[in-house]
């Protein structure tokens, strides 16, 4: 019997039926990009992914690409029984950078608050701690990542004790930023029996998801009397080595007074979306402790999209003499390239500081490809060494934002991110001058225009890929 045809008949039935599947997937996935996705070139890059890259691309967009918070982002809207707004005053600061703020987040500023800068590690894990011990009612630590090294073990050892003095304590960490370090903090909180969640754990099988979608909050609230927020994990990346050396400069937060209480509300809102439980909080009536006054930006994807970088464009809308930014990944979407080239062509000092060289190299290859088009318009790009961590923004010496985000899309479309305004002149001033420090080297329009093709090419290729970069 001849069985060639045979063969021959399965093998061509086995090319239609790949093609065929491979069509069936490419269109869904690719439709489904081209309605959802708001950013044209998040979809046109999505859609040539799952075209030309049979099975894998669109495997990638379902495990990547799709935003599935949407879909139960009324857990998140809900906030948990017994919890109290916000502690805020009536009016608002007298501000021309405040009105932004409070149209996006339909809440008036807190007077009445203290914040303070921690530089690096030295100075902001010992603060960290001692609020730690001094609590009596209840810790809340969120990170994106606790490093299993003699930082994190310090921090552990500290809730346990906690703990043992019957303070309620509650630990959420990222789920994939727990993987930073190896092996898994998760073990020491589980043998200190402390409660511990993940945010978001990916799933590798069907249903697929959460992925991309991070939280890359920081924060630490103790008995709602002192908060801490800002750019760093924790691990001992942000302490000197025995060899007189950081992995990274960084800048963290302590916060007293009303705002504190905010930043409470964003946690217990984050811990019952990763572990269903409500926790019973009760504020403490904090009396104002300082002259500063703050409003929390809580921003994510879900039904806080874009309110970070809807007051971030408000505040360099309203700049009148400066706009000083730090941010260690600096990839600005189009509303906020515009927006800082238009507030340099008003004649307002724009300066931004980016690392000389960051630990992810290809972000600072799609960077180079964006500064021309913003110092050809007048705003200064400097670098600087070693890496800085820091997330910093004044404007005017009137107005300042910190917090957890940087200034490229995973931060401000990808990740659940936090941020605080802060309405003090002398608080900006400080931010500013911390963003201006002199040895920085300045990136002009030539020295960039003379970069050599291949690197050029590069640079341009990669940043295809900004929306997930």
């Amino acid at each position: 019997m001849n069985i060639e045809p045979i063969i021959a008949f399965l093998r061509d039935s086995q090319a239609w039926l790949f093609t065929l599947g491979h069509a069936v997937t490419a269109v869904f996935a690719g439709g489904h990009a081209l309605l959802k996705k708001k950013e044209p070139r998040a979809a046109q890059v999505w859609l040539i992914i799952c075209v030309f890259i049979p099975y894998l691309g669109p495997f990638a967009y379902f495990l990547f690409g799709i935003n599935r918070i949407e879909t139960r982002a009324r857990r998140l809207r809900e906030p948990p029984p017994d919890t109290p707004p916000p502690v805020a005053a009536p009016e608002d600061p007298p501000s021309p950078f405040a009105s932004v703020g409070r149209s996006v987040l339909q809440i008036p500023a807190s007077r009445g608050n203290v914040v303070r800068p921690l530089v690096n590690g030295e100075a902001a894990y010992p603060a960290m701690l001692a609020a730690i011990d001094r609590a009596e009612r209840y810790v809340y630590l969120a990170s994106y990542i606790f490093s299993n090294d003699h930082i994190g073990k310090r921090f552990v050892q500290a809730l346990a004790d906690a703990q043992q003095r019957g303070v309620a304590v509650r630990v959420l960490v990222d789920a994939i930023g727990e993987w930073y370090s190896l092996p898994r903090i998760k073990r020491e909180m589980a043998r200190a029996a402390i409660p511990y969640r993940r945010f978001l754990p990916p799933r590798w099988f069907p249903p697929f998801g959460y992925v991309n979608l991070r939280t890359h909050r920081k924060l630490l609230i103790a008995d709602g009397v002192v908060g801490f927020t800002g750019g760093m994990n924790i691990g001992e990346r942000h302490v000197m080595d025995r060899f007189g050396r950081r992995s990274a400069d960084d800048v963290h937060f302590e916060l007293r007074g009303p705002v504190v209480s905010e930043l409470a509300r964003v946690f217990i809102d984050d811990w019952q979306f990763a572990s269903d439980e409500a926790l019973d909080f009760t504020p403490v009536a904090e009396a104002q402790v300082g002259e500063h006054w703050c409003r929390v930006v809580p921003d994510g994807p879900n039904e806080d999209m874009d309110k970070l970088a809807s007051v971030l464009q408000g505040a360099i809308a309203n700049a009148e003499r400066t706009v000083s930014i730090m941010t260690p990944y600096f990839l600005p979407e189009r509303d906020l390239l515009v927006g800082l080239q238009t507030a340099a062509l008003r004649g307002v000092d724009v300066r931004v500081v980016i690392p000389r060289r960051s630990n992810l190299p290809y972000v600072d290859w799609a960077t180079r490809h964006v500064l021309p088009e913003l110092t050809r318009k007048g705003v200064r790009i400097f670098t600087r060494e070693p890496f800085s961590h820091a997330k910093l923004f004044a404007a005017d010496d009137a107005y300042a934002l910190i917090g957890t985000a940087n200034l490229d899309p995973r931060s401000l479309r990808l990740n659940f991110e936090l941020g605080v305004e802060v309405f003090d002149a002398g608080f900006a001033a400080q931010i500013r001058q911390m963003v201006r420090v002199s040895g920085d080297q300045e990136l002009t329009a030539e020295a960039l225009s003379e970069r050599s093709l291949p690197a050029r090419l590069r640079d341009a290729t990669v940043a295809l890929f900004t929306p997930y970069l």
